[in-house]
């Protein structure tokens, strides 16, 4: 198992400086990550750092909490786009989901979709699945779904719970086979990581990635 082509290696904390990106983008090279995902400001500095390596850059949009209106969120779509983003990690209206509004979910992915696969992006939409029942999951799991996403992305990292192998394996068995999963959130183990690839993620956010990828070296199967 090549962990490293796992995680997109992330810093996504309100204060983080130019340097930290500096940072985060050697060692994406280093270890040849996924992709870095980065604060919208830095995506032009991250695709600059990145630039021949393979690594994508991805941003967030309507992080961490997910009730920015939709027409925010288009805003934020297109200048990510502009400034170089390869993919974009959203997080939903949970104050919909919370009101059983699921018309509000649907019209939001729906304005989405276009300008994504327009510009040929990613997309990874964040449900904070550690905060939903089992029941809202699998209503996220058939929406997006049907929506055409690339990934469904387990949380923010920001709320009380994050990513858990019982999310992963819930999603597996709801989504269609088209659709990918993302595993954030309080991933700092390589024993974790492992669980959660082997469940069915695809992606890892970590802001520890490279301390997963020192305890991996441990074991010659692996990087």
């Amino acid at each position: 198992m090549e962990l490293n082509r796992y995680i997109d290696h992330t810093i996504l904390k309100p204060t983080t400086l130019v340097a930290d990106i500096e940072k985060l983008c050697k060692e994406a090279r280093e270890y040849n990550f996924a992709a870095v995902c980065v604060p919208p400001p830095f995506v032009k500095k991250a695709k600059h750092l990145l630039e021949g390596s393979g690594v994508k850059t991805a941003t967030v949009i309507g992080f961490p909490f997910g009730y920015s209106a939709t027409e925010a969120k288009i805003a934020e779509v297109l200048l990510a786009i502009v400034d170089g983003a390869d993919e974009l990690d959203m997080v939903i209206n949970l104050i919909a989901l919370k009101n059983n509004d699921w018309e509000y979910l649907a019209n939001e992915i729906n304005h989405i979709m276009p300008i994504v696969r327009q510009k040929q992006k990613v997309i990874k939409i964040i449900i904070e699945s550690g905060i939903l029942t089992n029941e809202e999951i699998t209503r996220c799991c058939d929406l997006y779904g049907a929506a055409g996403i690339d990934y469904l992305k387990t949380s923010t990292g920001y709320a009380e719970a994050g990513a858990t192998v019982e999310a992963v394996k819930l999603f597996k068995k709801h989504l269609p086979a088209a659709v990918k999963i993302k595993a954030s959130g309080g991933i700092r183990t390589y024993g974790f990581a492992r669980e959660l690839v082997e469940a069915g993620a695809e992606r890892l956010g970590c802001s520890a990635g490279v301390s997963i990828m020192q305890q991996a070296s441990d074991d010659s199967t692996d990087y």
